[in-house]
């Protein structure tokens, strides 16, 4: 019967041609039930559709792949950074803005960009072995070029400030005023000086008020700027030409290969090089407890944050006034100092009082 076929219809068992097949469909049309005969043969117009369709979707897709290669093309063509002339002429390959940029946003196309953090290192011109070096004429261009890992703050306020401060108490101001009446009708009724004892008492009264209240407020303020200080000398492992010290926290610069680990602070924005387990906690400044993992598919730490667990080395990229925290402090400066509940309070209680006396 196979040999019948192919002598005949050339319908054969496999890869038989589609006018072959159309003969034998033909053949087989006067046959009663002929979907029996066309169980094993093709159906020409379903195939022909199908054809039609593979080559639409080919088609569809091959448009996909050209537009997703030039957009990417595009991408890569937007992310083109140009060194300012000053940072070249210093030895470095990248400016602060743009470390900024790539960890405060925890941009990883940015970081990919300039080829990860080996890449940043090699731009800083650092090393993860040796660390910077402590030649004066390479740091005091590195200084110049970031910045240093200072935070500026807000200025002191004098003993005459705590003075005015204090003369704008109510009760002092409704003395004040007492005081004054006092002295016109007693000059104006017993004469000078009889009739001024009671309005000088009066004032000397004030003035004494207003001193020890002033003097009081400005030796907290001296306080409180001391302990301030002690709080924020903060020393951390760094290593430089080639060995590990221990420096203060406002002698780093970017390029620092910093050793952190369980309670440490992060010190400045930085990325991480190596370490395990790390996880960071950044309440600080996010407000949110749970921690964070860093590794290298997640490498930016940001400065005012805690070490929650493991240890890493860390390059600083970021320093001073530039980073995360100092960004939050000058906003807090900004917005000036509020009072608080119970300031608030006793504000209230003290004018009541006035009131009063009034």
């Amino acid at each position: 019967m196979e040999s019948f076929f192919n002598e005949n219809f050339e319908v054969k068992a496999k890869h038989s041609s589609n006018e072959a097949l159309e003969r034998w469909r033909k053949l087989c049309g006067v046959v009663k039930n002929p979907n029996r005969r066309f169980r094993f043969t093709a159906n020409l117009s379903k195939r022909d559709e199908a054809a039609v369709i593979r080559r639409t979707n080919q088609e569809k897709l091959r448009v996909a792949v050209l537009v997703s290669k030039v957009a990417f093309q595009l991408i890569q063509g937007v992310q083109h950074y140009n060194v300012p002339e000053e940072v070249k002429d210093a030895g470095f390959q990248i400016c602060a803005e743009e470390l900024g940029s790539i960890v405060e946003g925890h941009d990883t196309k940015k970081l990919k960009f300039h080829g990860g953090v080996d890449g940043i290192a090699e731009k800083l011109s650092t090393s993860f072995t040796n660390g910077l070096s402590t030649m004066s004429e390479l740091m005091d261009r590195r200084q110049e070029i970031f910045g240093t890992n200072k935070f500026a703050e807000s200025q002191s306020r004098g003993f005459w400030v705590f003075v005015w401060e204090a003369l704008h108490d109510m009760t002092l101001m409704i003395l004040a005023a007492c005081a004054v009446v006092s002295l016109i009708v007693g000059i104006a009724i017993e004469g000078w000086p009889c009739g001024a004892h009671d309005g000088l008492g009066i004032v000397a009264s004030i003035l004494l008020v207003v001193v020890v209240t002033a003097t009081s407020d400005y030796r907290q303020s001296l306080q409180f700027k001391d302990l301030d200080n002690e709080k924020k000398k903060i020393a951390v492992q760094v290593t430089r030409n080639g060995y590990r010290q221990r420096l203060s926290i406002y002698e780093l610069l970017p390029g620092d290969i910093v050793h952190l680990s369980i309670g440490d602070q992060v010190p400045a924005d930085g990325l991480f090089i190596s370490g395990f387990s790390v996880s960071i906690d950044e309440s600080s400044l996010t407000g949110e407890s749970e921690p964070v993992m860093v590794g290298t598919e997640s490498p930016f730490m940001l400065s005012g944050t805690k070490i929650r667990d493991g240890s890493c080395k860390m390059l600083v990229t970021t320093v001073g006034m530039r980073t995360q925290w100092g960004k939050l402090m000058a906003t807090l400066s900004e917005g000036g100092d509020d009072e608080t509940p119970l300031q608030v309070k006793l504000n209230g209680v003290d004018t009541f009082i006035g009131k009063i006396g009034l």
